[in-house]
């Protein structure tokens, strides 16, 4: 079951009214306002935001008076089981009107002589984060007040987790910046809130749970840390790399942010190879629980094969998907797609191998917008490759690299792609077609495999690029995607990551592309942290 509820746009970027509601500060607040309503209860929805607000709160227990509405447009619809009514139309004999809105008050005053004697008037502002959490108190829904995201966040059994950031937002020049920070147990319970100030422009932010564990006197723990950036500026989005290292070398990888936009679906997430244990890490992002049966996964490209996860999930919970509990005979290079319903964020997937070696990653977002786009086979003529997703060869000799091609999107029935090999100073080296690859395929590169002989990799190491190759026909969307694997050949230990192609360096744009964080394309330049 997928919540009713808007996240992010392509186009416009993302949501802040989810976000304020479910903010662990002001989630605590809102339940409180729905406690103390008199009843019945007319509920006067001027922005459309009833089904969201329903989605993450239990209104049932409001003796509800009808749905009513400022927009015409909107009168005689359904919403939540009601027919919208205008506002003109409130009924006499209610006790309460709850306006669905924050920074209301110019709303109430336009309805007030509507509303009958005796009736009290309620909103959102009564939910409120109090002033000093809030980089702009004047318009509570703008982006950059809910600067925030959630990390996995794990001090237990010897594992531990490292989250590590800059100060980004004083390069855009934001001033006394803080961050407010929530750790959340198993159970969703919130065991330390605390702040703490951030360092100059673009200075590090480093917070290790095994300091945080020391100082709140805290036992085990595997939750999340829900973190808050206030007085920022320039990007309402809290970019991160989170690193999990053990007491001994078993436990050792790094994986980076969670994306703040609960999504429908994620994809890429590796199914386990012979010997291996992969858990999927579920981890409530919303005040309301997941309800068992609302998150499931799937072979990729087998849409009718999904397996759902029968368990509830407390609010902010977290829960260790095992994936062989629901997909037992599937095996890597065998990829999954997961039906998430918004009710998480990015999620984290852990490996354990037979060795007893662990690492961590993530699944990405799985786009339902896009289409094939007829004009990609034609970007050559003026961008080369065009669209290229890049990654390292490590060298060769100590690390072996495999590469597998992921859907990530619904639009991608097939995935016409081909990888090639550079070495150190740029020069090609290899090439492989994978071919029009059907959405449900398993076609992994091994990089040693392909160096072999007549190849070689002058220097040791170089990178790799997945490009698009029409050669065999098939569609492109522009979101190509690609899981990269990475053996240390001495331990066997691994890493594990995923990412996106895009057009880089150029001077013409293509849907917006190349991309820029801090304004329109071009974005000629990427600056990784």
């Amino acid at each position: 079951m997928t919540l009713d509820i808007d996240t992010f746009s392509n186009v416009s970027g993302g949501f802040s009214f989810f976000k304020a509601l479910g903010h662990p500060l002001a989630a605590p607040r809102i339940r409180a306002v729905l406690d103390r309503l008199a009843g019945p209860v007319a509920i006067y929805d001027p922005h459309g935001h009833a089904a969201a607000f329903a989605a993450l709160y239990d209104i049932a227990q409001l003796d509800c008076a009808g749905i009513y509405v400022q927009d015409l447009g909107a009168v005689g619809k359904s919403v939540l089981g009601h027919e919208a009514q205008p506002v003109t139309a409130l009924p006499g004999g209610i006790g309460t009107v709850l306006v669905l809105a924050f920074d209301a008050q110019r709303m109430i005053d336009t309805v007030r002589h509507l509303v009958p004697e005796g009736a009290q008037i309620v909103s959102l502002d009564a939910g409120r984060l109090d002033d000093d959490m809030l980089t702009n108190p004047k318009r509570y829904l703008d982006p950059i007040n809910f600067a925030t995201n959630f990390a996995f966040f794990r001090d237990a059994g010897g594992c531990h987790t490292r989250l590590v950031t800059i100060n980004y937002w004083g390069g855009y020049g934001a001033s006394n910046t803080t961050l407010w920070l929530c750790l959340l147990d198993t159970d969703g319970a919130a065991i330390a809130q605390w702040s703490q100030p951030a360092p100059a422009a673009n200075g590090s932010i480093e917070i290790d749970s095994r300091e945080v564990r020391a100082r709140f006197k805290l036992g085990e723990f595997t939750g999340q840390l829900f973190i808050h950036v206030v007085n920022g500026a320039g990007h309402d989005v809290v970019k991160y790399a989170l690193d999990t290292y053990g007491d001994d070398e078993t436990v050792l990888s790094c994986t980076h942010d969670a994306n703040a936009w609960p999504s429908d679906l994620y994809a890429g997430l590796p199914a386990p190879d012979d010997g291996e244990r992969v858990v999927l890490w579920v981890q409530n992002s919303h005040p309301c629980p997941i309800p068992a049966g609302a998150v499931g996964l799937n072979p990729m490209g087998r849409d009718g094969e999904v397996a759902w996860l029968k368990h509830e999930i407390p609010p902010f919970g977290t829960y260790a998907l095992d994936i062989a509990a629901l997909l037992p005979a599937l095996r890597w290079p065998a990829q999954i797609e997961i039906r998430a319903g918004k009710h998480f964020v990015r999620p984290r997937y852990e490996v354990t191998t037979k060795s007893g070696r662990t690492r961590i990653s993530h699944p990405n977002v799985e786009r339902r917008d896009l289409a094939p786009d007829a004009g990609i086979p034609g970007l050559s003529r003026h961008l080369g490759k065009g669209y290229l997703l890049p990654a390292p060869i490590l060298p060769i000799g100590r690390y072996a690299t495999s590469v597998l091609p992921t859907p990530m999107s619904t639009a991608q029935q097939s995935l016409p792609v081909a990888a090639i090999v550079y070495d150190r100073d740029g020069g090609e080296v290899a090439r492989h077609a994978f071919g029009n690859l059907g959405r449900g395929h398993a076609s992994l590169l091994d990089i040693d495999t392909l160096l072999a002989a007549p190849h070689t990799l002058p220097g040791g190491y170089g990178h790799v690029e997945l490009v698009y190759d029409f050669a065999d026909g098939g569609d492109a969307d522009g979101w190509l995607h690609g899981l990269f694997r990475y053996r240390e050949r001495a331990t066997g230990h691994g890493a594990d990551t995923s990412f996106g192609a895009h057009i880089f360096n150029a001077a013409l744009t293509y849907r917006n592309e190349p991309q820029s964080y801090s304004g329109p394309a071009p974005g000629l330049s990427t600056r990784l942290f």
